[in-house]
Parts: C-alpha cells; sequence; structure tokens
C-alpha cells in the first residue's frame, strides 16, 4: 500500500504574526543616562566592566530578546538595592523611583511588542495523551518520540519546542499504530480470562524448603526481599496485553506487625522494564487478600516481592528455612482475570465507523467461525464512497482538531481519500490513510492559538491542556461552542475547578511537579551504596510519592503559600516515615501525618525526592542546591558566571571546606553578588543528605575517621564512617542571619507576597506555553494582590491565574 501523508508545510513565521517595533524613544532615556553615570559607570565602563558587563557599549535595542533581557537585569537589581554595591554611595529613594519610572515603560513596551506564545507543538506527554484519549486506546510512544526542548524548567514553552523531518516519521507511526489499536477486528468483545496461581503448584515450586517455606495452610512464606529465584510466578502470566484485576491473598507470617510487600511484573523479554503496581501489606493472622486493576503488557508474570524483612545474621543458611522464627510474608494465590473491556468498540471505533456500513465478510465455509484460528475480515458497503465519507471525515477532524473542522479543513484528506482507491485500495484502507493524515497535520499537532484575545475553542484547549493534559472534554467543548469562556472568566474558572476534580488531573500533578520540582531527573543518579545503604527503590518510590501527594493536599485544600516551605504535617508512607525518623506510620498507603513539634520536615524544602533531584547521589553542593532553591521556588534567577570566571579561582584552592573556599570565592567582585543571593539557601540544606536523611556530621569512607554505633539499616551493612561536622548556618542577602535550616525555612516562609508571585509565574508559563517577562508584571501583581487579604491561598492563585488576561490571550 502505498504509505503517504499530505499535510500543509508549516511557515512558523507567518503564524507568529510578529511585528516590528514602532518607533520608540531614547533609552536610555537623559534621566536613566545621568542616573547611570553618577552610579553605575565607574565600574561598568569599557575599561572597568566589572562582571564582565560594559554598560557604555551595551546595546540599547530593546527588540533583541539579548539586550533586553540584561537591561530587565539591570533594572531589577537597581530596584532591589543590589546595585550599586554596599560599599559604594548609595542612590536615594527618589533617584531610585525616577530611574525606574524612565526605564520601566521601555521595558515593558519592548517585551509587549515581542511576546506571545510561539506556535506551541503538543509535547510527547500530551501527545500521547490525546491520541490515547481521542480513540479510547492505549498508546505508548514515549521512548520512542525524541524528548522535548526546554525553556527553564517547562517543556510546555512553544520556543523550545521544535520538529524534525524524523520526528515526523515516529508521529506518522504512532498515528498508523493508534488507529490499527482503535479499530477492532472482532464483532464481539473477548470474554476475560481467569487465572488462579499459587507458590506451591507453581514450576517453582522446587524452591520450596531452600529460599521458600511451605506454611502449614499451603501458603509459601518469603523471609527475605531479595535473592534468586525472586517473587514471579510465572502461571500468572498474561497472554494479551489489557487491563487486568489482580488479587494476592496472604498474611504476615511470625509476626506482631503488618509485612509490606511490593507488586510488579516480570518478563522474560530482553530489555523488558519491570512495572511497579504498588505497595501494599498483609497484617498478621487470617489470610487477607487486596486487589487493584491495571494495564499490564503480554507476556508478563506477576511479581511479589517482601520489604522491610530481613535475615541479617544469615540464620537461614546456618539453620535452614524450616527453622527460621523471623517475619516472614505468607502469599496463598493469586488471581488475574483480563483483559477487562472497557469499553467495545472502542471510542475510536465509534468516531470512524457509526456513520458507515462496515460489515462481516462472511467466510465459504460458515463453520470456519468456530476454529481457534478464525479471524474476521470486513468491509465497507459503499455506492458512493467520496460523498459518505465527506461526514466521517468531518466528524474525526473535528475531534483531533479540537475545534469545528470545515470541508476546507478537510478537503487535503479528502483528495488522499480519492488517490487511495485510485490506487487499488479498498475503503478502508483508504480511510485509514485519510485519518492518519489528519493525525499529522498542524491543527492536531499545534495548540494554534491566534493573536490577542483568544476564541473560545483555543481557551478550552489551553485550560484543558493545562489541568488535564489532554484535549477538551465534551462539557468543555460545549461552552466553547455557547461562547461562554471567552464572555465570562467565571465560566473559566468553574470548568477549572471541574477539571481539578478529573482523574486526567493526576496528569497535571505529575507533569508539574516534575517540571517545577525536577522530579523528572529522580533516576538521574544512582546514590553511592557505601555511603547510603539505606537507599534502595521502594524508598524513591516513596520520595516522589511524598512530594506529589503533599502538593496535590496543599492545593486542592486551598492551603497558604508558606505550605511550599513550612507546614506541620506531610504525606507518608512507614517507608518514608521510618527514614525520617517519625513513629506511628505502619501503611504502605500514603496518608496525612501530623510532624512532631520542632521537626525539621514539612514543606517541599525538607522532601528527599528534593534533596536527591539536588544532589549527585555521593555530595551536595551548596551552590546547585542554592540555585535549585532560588529558580524554583523564591523565583529569582541567579545570573550565570561572567565569562573567564572560573568556579574557583587559583587564590582560594587552599581552603579547608567548601564553606570556606566560597567565601573566599565571594571575595571576588564578579561573584558576590550572586552567591550572596544563592549560598544561604544551599547551606541551610546542607543538613540534609542526597538521600533525604538529616544529619549533623557528612558521611565518609575514609577508614581513620570513627564508625557509627548502628552496624545494619534496612538490612544492609553499614561501611561509611563519620564525617566532619554540617554546619547549616548563614546570612540571607539583607544581612539577616540564620542559625540552621529551621530558621532559614521560617524566615523564608515570612515573605508569602514572594513565594506567591514564584509560583503564579510557574503555573502562567507551564499553562500558556511561554515565558513570563517585564509586560507580565502588573497582572502578576494583581493575582498575587488579589489573594492577599485571604492568605494568598494556592488554589486561589491556580484559579487567579486562570481567570488572568495573560492566560487568556497570545
Amino acid at each position: 500500500m502505498k504509505r503517504f501523508v499530505h499535510f500543509p508545510i508549516l511557515c512558523l513565521a507567518s503564524l507568529l504574526g510578529q511585528e516590528a517595533l514602532s518607533a520608540a524613544p531614547q533609552f536610555p532615556s537623559e534621566p536613566a543616562s545621568m542616573f547611570l553615570e553618577k552610579h553605575c559607570y565607574e565600574c561598568h565602563d569599557d575599561l572597568t566592566q566589572k562582571g564582565g558587563l560594559d554598560l557604555l557599549s551595551l546595546p540599547v535595542d530593546l527588540s533583541d530578546e539579548a539586550p533586553q533581557a540584561k537591561w530587565v537585569r539591570i533594572y531589577d537589581r537597581i530596584a532591589k538595592g543590589e546595585m550599586p554595591p554596599k560599599e559604594q554611595p548609595s542612590p536615594t529613594e527618589g533617584e531610585k523611583r525616577i530611574f525606574r519610572a524612565e526605564v520601566a515603560p521601555s521595558l515593558a513596551a519592548a517585551h509587549e511588542a515581542t511576546k506571545g506564545t510561539v506556535l506551541r507543538r503538543l509535547n510527547k506527554r500530551e501527545y500521547q495523551n490525546t491520541l490515547s484519549d481521542l480513540l479510547g486506546v492505549r498508546l505508548d510512544v514515549l521512548d520512542a518520540l525524541p524528548d522535548d526542548g526546554r525553556a527553564g524548567e517547562f517543556d510546555t514553552v512553544g520556543a523550545a519546542l521544535g520538529i524534525s523531518e524524523s520526528q515526523m516519521q515516529e508521529y506518522l507511526r504512532a498515528a498508523e499504530q493508534a488507529i490499527d489499536l482503535a479499530i477492532e477486528d472482532t464483532t464481539e468483545a473477548p470474554e476475560p480470562v481467569q487465572i488462579e496461581a499459587s507458590y506451591a503448584t507453581g514450576r517453582d515450586k522446587t524452591f520450596i524448603g531452600k529460599a521458600w517455606h511451605l506454611a502449614e495452610d499451603g501458603a509459601v512464606v518469603f523471609f527475605r526481599e531479595t535473592g534468586y529465584p525472586g517473587g514471579k510466578l510465572r502461571e500468572a502470566n498474561t497472554r494479551t496485553a489489557g487491563i487486568y484485576r489482580v488479587k494476592v491473598t496472604g498474611y504476615a507470617y511470625q509476626s506482631e506487625e503488618p509485612v509490606t510487600f511490593h507488586v510488579g511484573a516480570e518478563s522474560y523479554a530482553r530489555g523488558s522494564e519491570k512495572p511497579t503496581f504498588g505497595y501494599f501489606s498483609f497484617p498478621p493472622g487470617d489470610p487477607t487478600t487486596i486487589e487493584f486493576t491495571t494495564w499490564i503488557d503480554r507476556n508478563y508474570m506477576i511479581s511479589v516481592t517482601p520489604k522491610g524483612i530481613h535475615d541479617v545474621e544469615n540464620l537461614i543458611r546456618e539453620h535452614g528455612v524450616e527453622n527460621y522464627k523471623g517475619p516472614g510474608l505468607a502469599i496463598s494465590k493469586i488471581e488475574l482475570e483480563g483483559p477487562l473491556i472497557e469499553e467495545f468498540p472502542s471510542r475510536g471505533h465509534q468516531l470512524i465507523f457509526s456513520r458507515l456500513d462496515r460489515r462481516e465478510i462472511e467466510p465459504g465455509n460458515p463453520r470456519d467461525k468456530e476454529k481457534s484460528w478464525y479471524s474476521p475480515r470486513f468491509e465497507i458497503v459503499s455506492e458512493n464512497p467520496t460523498e459518505d465519507v465527506v461526514p466521517v471525515l468531518l466528524d474525526f477532524a473535528s475531534a483531533a482538531f479540537r475545534r469545528p473542522a470545515t470541508e476546507e479543513d478537510i478537503a487535503p484528506y479528502l483528495i488522499l481519500f480519492q488517490e487511495e482507491l485510485t490506487n487499488g485500495e479498498t475503503f478502508e484502507r483508504a480511510l485509514r490513510t485519510s485519518l492518519t493524515g489528519i493525525l499529522c497535520a498542524p491543527p492536531f499537532l499545534y495548540l494554534v492559538e491566534p493573536e490577542g484575545e483568544l476564541p473560545d475553542s483555543a481557551l478550552a484547549s489551553r485550560l484543558s491542556y493545562f489541568l488535564n493534559r489532554t484535549a477538551p472534554d465534551p462539557a468543555l467543548r460545549e461552552s466553547a461552542a455557547r461562547g461562554e469562556l471567552r464572555r465570562d472568566p467565571v465560566a473559566l474558572v468553574n470548568h477549572a475547578t471541574r477539571l481539578m476534580e478529573s482523574p486526567h488531573f493526576d496528569r497535571f500533578i505529575e507533569d508539574f511537579t516534575d517540571a517545577w520540582l525536577d522530579l523528572r531527573n529522580i533516576e538521574f543518579t544512582n546514590p553511592d551504596a557505601k555511603l547510603f545503604p539505606e537507599f534502595d527503590r521502594y524508598l524513591q518510590h516513596s520520595m516522589v510519592e511524598e512530594t506529589r501527594e503533599y502538593f496535590r493536599e496543599i492545593l486542592t485544600r486551598n492551603l497558604g503559600v508558606e505550605t511550599i516551605v513550612k507546614s506541620d504535617f506531610s504525606m507518608l508512607n512507614e517507608r518514608l516515615a521510618r527514614h525520617y525518623g517519625i513513629e506511628g506510620v505502619e501503611s504502605p498507603q500514603f496518608e496525612k501525618v501530623v510532624l512532631p513539634e520542632n521537626s525539621p520536615r514539612g514543606g517541599f524544602l525538607a522532601q528527599a525526592s528534593v534533596h536527591k533531584v539536588s544532589a549527585n547521589g555521593t555530595n551536595t553542593s551548596p551552590v546547585l542546591r542554592g540555585v535549585w532553591i532560588n529558580e524554583r521556588i523564591l523565583g529569582r534567577h541567579p545570573a550565570p558566571p561572567p565569562p573567564g570566571i572560573p568556579g574557583v579561582e587559583p587564590d582560594i584552592r587552599g581552603a579547608d571546606t567548601l564553606r570556606e573556599l566560597l567565601e573566599k570565592h565571594r571575595d571576588s567582585e564578579s561573584c558576590q553578588s550572586c552567591h550572596e543571593m544563592i549560598d544561604p539557601p544551599g547551606f541551610a540544606l546542607e543538613s540534609f543528605s542526597p538521600v533525604g536523611t538529616w544529619r549533623e556530621t557528612f558521611r565518609s569512607l575514609n577508614n581513620e575517621q570513627p564508625r557509627p554505633e548502628e552496624k545494619h539499616v534496612e538490612g544492609r551493612r553499614i561501611n561509611y564512617r563519620i564525617g566532619p561536622p554540617v554546619d547549616d548556618g548563614g546570612v540571607l542577602p539583607d544581612g539577616t542571619p540564620f542559625s540552621g535550616f529551621r530558621e532559614y525555612r521560617d524566615l523564608i516562609a515570612q515573605d508569602q507576597r514572594q513565594l506567591a508571585k514564584a509560583f503564579v509565574e510557574k503555573l502562567l508559563v507551564f499553562g500558556t506555553g511561554r515565558e513570563m517577562g517585564f509586560s507580565d508584571r502588573p497582572e502578576i501583581n494583581r493575582i498575587v494582590d488579589k489573594s492577599a487579604d485571604s492568605g494568598y491561598r494556592l488554589r486561589d492563585l491556580l484559579e487567579g491565574a486562570v481567570a488572568s488576561q495573560i492566560f487568556r490571550q497570545k
């Protein structure tokens, strides 16, 4: 079959619709130039150039984004009192006010003329979600598509989301795959298969008496979480990919406490992933059953592994598994039912064929239908294929393009359909090719937004991709069709509230925290096993879930913005509570836990996920962590090091500690101002290790240093030594000292307005697909100020962002 998809060639420049800046007044104005000459040129002229900045030669064409950004930084540093430096005579408040008044209008006008969301492609997660939801299939193409570009933290910014020819080829393959999955090849939904299996009767029962123990009631007991043969049960396997109901029955053996276990799946296929379905626990006593439904690919075996029980003294090896008296996990049976069909035929199948007469082709021998090898064939009966296909293409394009499609929209795909018929293809094959073309068209791959105030259809898409990460649902599309969204910001906010209650809101929680808090890089480092033997996959899973569940809690319950950095509770399970040294948590499921008085926990800065993604697995860097907090939590962006300035100057290499090194680094005039901002939060977090444990001393592998009293942690031998003490004190840029993390946390929690501004800006970048700039500041300030009386509550801030002019305009 001829594989060809015709779609319009994009002309990005014309779609961006950028206009040249109109004639602007002199910049900088005479009063602003006089201010610079009096207070700035002495250090930043063509001869001195401190920090690499030469104001005399700095371009003044604000239509160029690079000099525009430099002038904004100059404006901000003067406005905040960071320039001139403290040792120089300070300008009066009146002089600074005049400077701001002279410079701000030009910066705002320049940004206003150049801002606007660049034609934004769906990133690969949005693309996968949209195809899956449109057709009612499960599509997994994330690994096949190249990584998306990012602007700052976010991969939703149009300017960073390009497209290549090879990427288009992957889109073509993904579209073909999605349509193939959507079109049913049977006339009736297949019946689910039911499997009941036991380790006691399975093919691996030979391990009973060696690694496993057979209880009197026939249950098989695991006493350890590691080692061959593992916990896969080969008889509890899937022959077809789909949604399955999984039941595991068992109990805690020889234990007065519940025993936690992991349920996942394994495959013998080379390079296959090992999905985790969840962590659960069984209490002691009579057998109980846990149940869940999940997607499982074909040829996977259910696997059960105990967690938190160990034989550290190797008693099983010495005395035999039958004589071991320690706690174990007893598994009576595993039940598997599926695939469970949620909808038949699929949503995509109905969208494609509801207007057509698709029939099964009867076999020559009717008895063939009863044979196991029989596979139905279908044909579309039509006297006028071109006429019959038009409404199908209109329906499909309207759903794919997220707005009512016109006959002009579908014209290229109608031509493609006719060409395929002429080349001898059947109606259905020609239709598949045309539909593939629609799924590779710009109106599907891109969020097409005209300049200025957004029309209702574009607003519906922007809101839906913001909070549900997919195309608008019927309720939102109907509201857009009635013209309610553009006319009434309250209607937009009401839909936002509704979307936050959708199951798809989980996607927002995941995608936003992946970007904002960098959880996407949780796998980037692997902690040193000798320094951090307590780290394991269960702990990492718990780290990420704590942060996501905490964000969900503070956002949906509309708590104050200070909870970003400080709260009296956290969301914990038993693994993370044990890691943090917090008692009273027994379940592997996450729950809201009130923290002990004076606990360092509570807020994102005290969460192990943040500590892991801001460290390298062996050491912590106050600089990296300081930049992380400034950019992601405080909304402040330290400048990169000036050209030619190394990370460590030659005259400070004799420093004994990292703190001394950085203090000497700050002695350099080129580095001082930024490190005054970066270092304090970085040092405050030194009390947290790369895996999130609270520490008063560093860990070392120097055998000359003392050992800790404990010999084992989480069943693993401790080999590290006690290193030098941690110093987590510092001084804020305004001169306020703090003696440790708790005091630092309390100080920044007081600046609720700054926390709110930073949070709103992150929401708007993620939701609009463009970075915020100088001309957006008044509207961001308005959103924040409006929430002040209620205590800068997070959900109020999100709703304010949705109702804002920034969100409702391009």
